[in-house]
């Protein structure tokens, strides 16, 4: 709770201090492929990623996703929040054909479990769309950008 706290107030380095305390309790308590051990490894790189250490970033997310795909049915939102995450950290960096490879597992998990009309919906088809515009592909950002708004 710290941690998100902290986050939202726009202090990154003081989450990630909190998240570890976390994540050392929770090994010592929970089994390696725990959900919540996914969900802290998570918060931990969403902090770095607001930091810009996005090496760090994408290791912690790397770890979330490992127990997410091992621990969640393959359909589930989180297990799409873990690559959604990944993208942008790709993203963050440059490399637009990595973020896009991530966008599009995390919104094809999100078009089958979600309805037409949820907000992390129009938040994949955005975020697919600002990886099209950086790359120059204008034509096909805009139809991401189009069903982004339906």
């Amino acid at each position: 709770m710290l941690g998100m706290l902290k986050s939202q107030q726009g202090q990154y380095k003081e989450p990630v201090s909190f998240y570890e305390k976390a994540l050392e309790i929770k090994r010592k308590t929970l089994p390696e492929d725990h959900s919540s051990l996914a969900a802290t490894y998570n918060n931990i790189g969403l902090a770095y990623n607001n930091m810009g250490n996005y090496s760090k970033a994408l290791e912690f997310y790397a770890k979330s996703l490992k127990i997410s795909e091992k621990a969640l049915p393959p359909n589930h939102s989180d297990l799409a929040q873990s690559y959604n995450s990944i993208g942008s950290v790709y993203d963050n960096i440059g490399n637009y054909s990595k973020a896009l490879e991530f966008y599009a597992k995390s919104l094809k998990i999100r078009e089958k479990a979600l309805p037409p009309n949820h907000p992390d919906l129009a938040t994949s088809y955005n975020n697919i769309g600002l990886a099209y515009n950086s790359m120059s592909n204008y034509s096909t950002a805009l139809e991401f950008y189009d069903k982004s708004l339906k």
